[in-house]
């Protein structure tokens, strides 16, 4: 197979890719997305997307891009391989899809982290959801699919409103927003973070008209005095009907208060009201966390075999992501260069992408031209009195 890397077993596939878990020529487990070039288009415009983004991101709570492979007919991005994606984890871990608080908890805390490393590094996911958080052995997430995803410094009134999954898409997007910034992020990880309490989607409508309408009876209707501007928004309606507020203690009673007062400054109306990842790791929820705790205090409840050790897997998780924050402040003095020297492969990349495409449409012209001149040599063969000189 192409690069040396060995197909093991199908895992799924997307609008755009097939994805494989397989094997690399040092041995070792990666996962393979492999994307199918058209002869006439070359890449996807998302694949060119994800890679430009992921080659650029480094950090433990992000899925890294190990390698790309590319031939005449197909793109090859390689992954580092995790076992599940949040939704199975849940399904298989959770009761009935619920998580324990205090693995939601960690599992939470390294979500903000990544989005907040990518939200430093300019860049927007736009499609977190359960299927893009991925979970490896060690208990260990990382965000994942960056199909979607665009970097901050492209003009926001360009952006498409057809981003994240409709349970997980922001007020302010199926209200037609082209104009989002992170904050579009941020309302994903909250409904995220109510899902794991419940294991089920805290708004699940079935249109863009019926989301809003989930969100608008726990939230309440919006209006100008609660979110100025939203009666001019592209997408809102005079007769959506007027609910009013309610707690969201009502909805969600297994959440104590602190993760409650956290969900309240993550689901907010207007995007420039949500906190940002930053503040949100600083919120007093995530204070067992800041600094290592007696082992004691981050045990639960065993209530079946397996959960002991995936807590304690966890606990030494977080104690070794903290070891490594200070490695990480070290490597952020040297990401500048670092970046530079990927931003240089990015534009090799696509420029070959780019040569690649050339190619293909004068391919295309000459077979036209061929075309034309067999089709005129005919004409000769068939009428030669119409080209006798007078």
């Amino acid at each position: 197979m192409e690069g040396g890397y060995q197909r093991i077993e199908h895992l799924g596939e997307g609008t755009y890719a097939m994805v494989f878990k397989g094997r690399s020529p040092k041995g070792e487990i990666v996962a393979l997305k492999e994307i199918q070039l058209d002869p006439e288009e070359g890449a996807p415009s998302t694949a060119i997307r994800e890679i430009s983004l992921m080659k650029e991101l480094d950090h433990e709570n992000v899925l890294k891009l190990l390698d790309v492979v590319h031939t005449e007919t197909k793109l090859m991005l390689v992954f580092e391989y995790m076992d599940k994606d949040l939704k199975r984890y849940m399904d298989s871990v959770g009761n009935r899809g619920a998580l324990p608080p205090q693995t939601i908890k960690v599992l939470m805390y390294q979500m903000l982290k990544g989005i907040k490393y990518c939200h430093d590094m300019r860049v927007l996911h736009r499609d977190l959801k359960p299927q893009n958080l991925l979970i490896n052995s060690r208990n260990q997430l990382k965000l994942g699919d960056f199909g979607l995803a665009r970097a901050v410094g492209i003009p926001v009134n360009t952006f498409s409103n057809e981003v994240v999954t409709l349970w997980y898409r922001a007020p302010d997007v199926l209200l037609g927003s082209r104009n989002y910034d992170s904050a579009i992020d941020i309302w994903s990880a909250g409904c995220i973070m109510a899902e794991m309490y419940t294991g089920r989607p805290l708004f699940a409508g079935s249109c863009n008209d019926d989301q809003l309408l989930k969100i608008f009876r726990v939230m309440g209707t919006p209006t100008e005095a609660t979110w100025p501007g939203v009666s001019s928004m592209a997408n809102w309606k005079s007769n959506f009907p007027p609910y009013p507020p309610t707690r969201l203690e009502q909805h969600l009673p297994q959440m104590e208060p602190l993760a409650i007062d956290l969900l309240k400054n993550l689901l907010v109306y207007e995007p420039s009201g949500r906190w940002d990842a930053g503040r949100c790791l600083s919120h007093p929820y995530f204070r067992d966390l800041w600094q290592p705790a007696p082992q004691h205090a981050l045990q639960l409840p065993v209530q079946h075999p397996d959960q002991h050790q995936q807590q304690m897997q966890l606990q030494q998780l977080l104690l070794q992501q903290q070891q490594q924050q200070q490695q990480q402040q070290q490597q952020h003095q040297q990401l500048s260069h670092h970046q530079q020297q990927q931003h240089q492969q990015q534009l090799q990349l696509q420029q070959l992408l780019f040569q690649q495409h050339q190619q293909q449409q004068l391919n295309h012209h000459q077979q036209h031209q061929q075309q034309q001149q067999l089709h005129h040599h005919q004409q000769q063969q068939q009428h030669p009195a119409w080209h006798r000189p007078t």
